[in-house]
C-alpha cells in the first residue's frame, strides 16, 4: 500500500478504558454506536474534543492531548443531549457548546413549538462557574474559537466565531476576567460585542492551522471563492477572491473542519458541495471538487491548482460499479501532494507544486490504491497529513511509504507511471541516502527501458530542485524541475480536460554577452572550492583530480547566467546571498553526478583507480563504461557541467572495455572525449607492440592540434617520429608560401644525401631555418636533421632493407 496509516487516536484505544476506570461508561458494548461516544472537534494544538453519555444519560464532554496522551473531563450536562459542535478557548477556560434540544416529533408532542429547537451556550469552566446563552434559534449552529500564535502568552480577550446555517457567520468578542482563587469569568455583564464576517455562504471551511476562513458565496451562474485571515492581534482582513466555474447547490450549507457532528454531515453530504480547499508549506492553493457525473459508471471530478492558474477535471471510468460501492471522492491534504480517493477504485496523487504534466501525478488501482483503515468516505483532512475517519473516530497520520513506493517505481511498466514515482521519490523524501542509492541503482538497470525520457537527467535536475528550493523563497519558481517541455502520455481509463489561467507574469531575457563572460573561470574555481570538504571516502571514484577546461568553462557559465537570472526575479534577496546559492546550485550539481557515479563504483566493486591499460575491463567496468556514457548523453542534453576528470575516466574505461573499432567510433562521434591526462598515460604506459602501436597511432591522428603537440612528444617512435616531421615540413612550407622569407639558393651539404629530392629539400628547409622560421621553437627535437633523419628511417622501412 503506497500510503502508510498509523493511528494517532483512537477512541476506543485512548478514550474507552479512562472512561471505564473512572466507572464514566455506563455500557461499553454499547460504544459502537456513534450516538453513545464520537468526536465533536479537532482544536488548532491537537487536542480533540469528544462526547459521551454517562450512567444516568449525562453528556459529557471530554479533550483528548495528542502530546502528553492524557485525557481531560470538561463538563457535564445532566441531560441526554446530542452535541452538535463544540469548542474550547486556548486558555481551556471557556467552552461554547451547540446542541439540539429537541427533535420536531419531541416538540410537537410535548407542545414545546414555542422552544427553540437548537442551543448554543459560552460556559465558563476554568472552574465551572456562569452558562450564558448565545443562540436559541430553530437552525443550526456550529462553533469555533480562534487561536493565537503558537507561544503567545495567555490572553484575557477569546474570540469565537458562531456559523449558522442560515448562511451566515459572526464573530463574538469575549472579555474574562481573573478573580480570587483562580476563577476566570466573563467580563461583559450584557450583550457581548459581535460582528458580521460572511454572508450568503453556501459553503465554508475552517482552516484551523493557519486560522483562515474559506467560504463560497454563489453569483449567477458561477461561484466566488473567499478567504478571511484571522490575526491574533487584530480583527481579520480579506486575502482572497477567485471565481470557480462550479454549478453549486443553494438548497444546504455544507461546512469543513467546524465539528463532527456524524448523522447531520451524513444527511447533507448527499445534497450539498463536496469541496474542500487545501494549502501547502511551498505556497500551494488547491480547491478540490467532486462534481455530479450522469454516467453510473463514472466518477469525475476537478481540482483548482490556484497558485498555478490550472484547473484540471478528471474523468474516471471505474472498474467496478456495484451501488453500495459508489460513493463520493474523499481528498487528502499530503503537503507537496493532493490524494482523491475513492475506496476499492483508485488512489490518485496529485502533484501541487507542477500541475502541468500528468506524469507527475501517481494514478493507482487495484492493490496499490488499497487503504485498509480507509473502506468508506467519511473522512476529512483538519491538518496537513492528517485524516480523520469521523464514522471510526480515529485520526490518522498519512504519510507516503518509502518500500511501497521504491517497489512501485521498480515494477512499473509504463513511463508516467515511473517518473512519476521517481519525482515523489526525490520530492517527498529529500536527502534520504539509502532511497537515493535505491533510485540510483534502479537507473543504472533501466537506462534503455524508459523511452519518453532520460531517468539520469531527471533524477539530476528534481533532486537540484528538492535540495535548494527549501533553502530560499520563491526559488521554487524560478529554477527548473524537469528536462520536459510537454508529455503526450496517457493514464488508462483517465481523461482529463485542462482550463488555463493566464497569469500577469512575462519574463524577458536581456543577453549581455559581457554578463556571462565576465568572470568565467573565477566562477568555476569557486565552484570547486566548495566540494574540497569532501572526506577521503567521497574520493572512491577518481574524479576531480585535474583541471578541465571545457568542464570549467560549462561551470562558469552557467554560474553566470543562473545569476543573471535570480538577479532579475529576486532582487530583494540581496547580491551575496544569490552568489551563494548560485554557486550552491552548481556544486550540488556535480555533487549529484559524483554521486551517481560513487553508487554504481559501490555496486559494481570497482577500484578507486583502474587506469591500467595493458588488461581487459571487466564486465562491471563495461556497465559502469555504458552509464558513463548515458550520464554524458544527459548532461550534453541539458548543457550541463560534468566533474573534472568525468571525460578522462571515461575514455579510460573505454579503452579497456571496447574494441579498438568501436573505441574509435565513439571517438569520432564525441561521445568519448580525449584529455591529456588520459592519452599522456598511454602513449606513457603501454609497450609498441603491433596492437598496442595501432591503438596508439589511431590515438594520435584523431588528437586536436594544440592537445597533439602536447602529448606526442611523450611517444618515442618511428610513427610519431614521422608524423612530427611531415607536420614541421608542412609548416616550414606554409611559412615560405605565405612570403615570410626569400627563396633559397640550393647547395649541397658537408656530407651529402645520394637522394637528390630529399638532398634538395634539406637544403631549402636549412635556408629558411637560417632565416628565423622556427614554428617550433619549443621542441628542440624538431629541426632539418631530424626531418633528414626521419625521412631516410622511413624510406628504408618501406623498401624493406636495414639502416645503420
Amino acid at each position: 500500500m503506497l500510503l502508510h496509516l498509523v493511528a494517532e487516536f483512537d477512541l476506543q484505544r485512548d478514550v474507552v478504558p479512562w472512561l471505564a476506570a473512572r466507572g464514566w461508561a455506563a455500557a461499553l458494548d454499547t460504544f459502537e454506536n456513534s450516538s453513545a461516544l464520537y468526536i465533536v472537534n479537532v482544536e488548532r494544538n491537537g487536542k480533540i474534543i469528544y462526547t459521551w453519555k454517562g450512567n444516568q444519560r449525562n453528556t459529557h464532554i471530554g479533550l483528548y492531548d495528542l502530546q502528553t496522551k492524557q485525557n481531560e473531563h470538561l463538563y457535564m450536562f445532566e441531560r441526554d443531549l446530542r452535541i452538535i459542535s463544540c469548542s474550547v478557548n486556548n486558555e481551556r477556560t471557556l467552552l461554547a457548546v451547540s446542541f439540539r434540544q429537541y427533535t420536531e416529533e419531541e416538540r410537537v408532542s410535548r407542545l414545546l413549538q414555542s422552544v427553540s429547537k437548537y442551543l448554543t451556550l459560552l460556559i465558563e469552566i476554568h472552574p465551572i462557574n456562569n452558562v450564558r446563552v448565545l443562540k436559541a434559534v430553530d437552525s443550526c449552529v456550529r462553533v469555533q474559537f480562534l487561536y493565537p500564535v503558537e507561544g503567545r502568552n495567555t490572553s484575557t480577550e477569546s474570540r469565537l466565531l458562531l456559523v449558522s446555517e442560515d448562511k451566515y457567520i459572526e464573530q463574538f468578542d469575549i472579555h474574562v476576567v481573573a478573580e480570587e482563587e483562580h476563577k476566570v469569568v466573563i467580563q461583559n455583564s450584557g450583550q457581548l460585542p459581535r460582528s458580521r464576517v460572511a454572508d450568503d455562504l453556501i459553503w465554508a471551511q475552517w482552516d484551523m492551522m493557519e486560522q483562515r476562513l474559506f467560504y463560497i458565496v454563489p453569483k449567477e451562474s458561477r461561484s466566488t471563492l473567499k478567504c478571511v485571515q484571522f490575526y491574533p492581534d487584530e480583527n481579520w482582513n480579506s486575502i482572497l477572491e477567485s471565481h470557480l466555474d462550479i454549478s453549486v447547490n443553494d438548497t444546504q450549507l455544507k461546512l469543513v473542519n467546524f465539528g463532527y457532528d456524524y448523522c447531520q454531515d451524513q444527511d447533507v453530504a448527499s445534497e450539498s458541495l463536496n469541496l474542500q480547499v487545501f494549502t501547502s508549506k511551498a505556497g500551494g492553493l488547491c480547491v478540490c471538487c467532486s462534481l455530479a457525473s450522469d454516467i453510473p459508471d463514472e466518477i469525475t471530478y476537478s481540482i483548482y491548482f490556484l497558485h498555478k492558474g490550472y484547473n484540471k477535471t478528471f474523468t474516471v471510468s471505474l472498474e467496478r460499479t456495484e451501488s453500495h460501492q459508489l460513493k463520493e471522492v474523499a481528498f487528502m491534504n499530503l503537503d507537496y501532494y493532493v490524494a482523491a480517493y475513492l475506496p476499492g477504485q483508485f488512489l490518485h496523487l496529485l502533484n501541487i507544486q507542477h500541475p502541468d504534466l500528468l506524469c507527475y501525478s501517481l494514478f493507482l488501482t487495484g492493490e496499490d490504491a488499497r487503504i485498509d483503515m480507509l473502506q468508506n468516505c467519511s473522512i476529512q483532512s483538519p491538518f496537513m497529513s492528517t485524516v480523520l475517519d469521523c464514522h471510526v473516530g480515529s485520526m490518522y497520520a498519512v504519510s507516503i511509504s518509502d518500500s511501497a513506493l521504491l517497489q512501485f517505481l521498480q515494477n512499473s511498466k509504463r513511463d508516467s507511471e515511473r517518473l512519476a514515482a521517481l519525482h515523489c521519490a526525490l520530492l517527498y523524501f529529500r536527502h534520504t541516502e539509502d532511497l537515493e542509492m535505491q533510485i540510483i541503482w534502479w537507473i543504472s538497470e533501466n537506462l534503455s527501458t524508459c523511452h519518453s525520457f532520460d531517468p539520469i537527467q531527471e533524477f539530476i535536475i528534481a533532486s537540484l530542485y528538492c535540495r535548494m528550493c527549501p533553502e530560499t523563497h520563491n526559488l521554487d519558481k524560478l529554477l527548473p524541475y524537469t528536462s520536459l517541455l510537454d508529455w503526450i502520455g496517457i493514464i488508462p481509463g483517465v481523461t482529463c480536460a485542462t482550463d488555463i489561467i493566464s497569469l500577469p507574469v512575462l519574463e524577458r531575457e536581456d543577453r549581455r554577452t559581457t554578463t556571462y563572460l565576465r568572470n568565467i573561470f573565477e566562477n568555476a574555481k569557486k565552484v570547486l572550492s566548495h566540494l574540497d570538504t569532501w572526506d577521503s571516502e567521497e574520493r572512491l571514484v577518481p574524479l576531480f583530480q585535474e583541471e578541465d577546461y571545457q568542464q570549467q568553462l560549462l561551470m562558469g557559465l552557467m554560474v553566470a547566467q543562473l545569476k543573471d537570472h535570480l538577479m532579475r526575479h529576486l532582487q530583494y534577496v540581496g547580491k551575496k546571498i544569490i552568489d551563494q546559492i548560485v554557486l550552491d546550485y552548481v556544486a550540488k550539481l556535480l555533487y549529484l553526478v559524483h554521486r551517481i557515479m560513487k553508487e554504481v563504483w559501490r555496486r559494481y566493486q570497482l577500484h578507486s583507480c583502474i587506469f591500467c591499460f595493458d588488461e581487459r575491463g571487466s564486465a562491471g567496468e563495461f556497465a559502469v563504461f555504458h552509464i558513463m556514457s548515458r550520464i554524458l548523453e544527459a548532461a550534453s542534453g541539458m548543457c550541463l557541467p560534468l566533474p573534472p576528470g568525468f571525460h578522462t575516466l571515461h575514455l579510460g574505461l573505454g579503452v579497456r572495455c571496447l574494441p579498438l573499432h568501436t573505441l574509435l567510433h565513439y571517438i569520432d562521434n564525441g561521445v568519448l572525449h580525449l584529455t591529456e591526462t588520459c592519452v599522456r598515460k598511454l602513449l606513457k604506459d603501454l609497450d609498441n607492440t603491433e596492437k598496442n602501436e595501432k591503438l596508439k597511432f589511431s590515438i594520435v591522428m584523431r588528437l586536436p592540434e594544440a592537445l597533439g603537440q602536447k602529448v606526442r612528444q611523450f611517444w618515442n617512435h618511428p610513427i610519431n617520429a614521422n608524423f612530427v616531421a611531415r607536420k614541421y615540413v608542412k609548416l616550414l612550407l606554409e611559412k615560405l608560401g605565405n612570403g615570410q622569407c626569400s627563396r633559397p639558393i640550393p647547395e649541397r651539404r658537408s656530407v651529402p644525401v645520394e637522394f637528390l629530392p630529399l638532398n634538395y629539400l634539406t637544403n631549402m628547409l636549412a635556408e629558411i631555418e637560417n632565416q628565423g622560421v622556427h614554428p617550433h621553437e619549443k621542441q628542440d627535437r624538431v629541426n632539418v636533421r631530424f626531418v633528414e633523419e626521419t625521412a631516410l628511417k622511413h624510406t628504408v622501412m618501406l623498401l624493406g632493407l636495414k639502416y645503420s
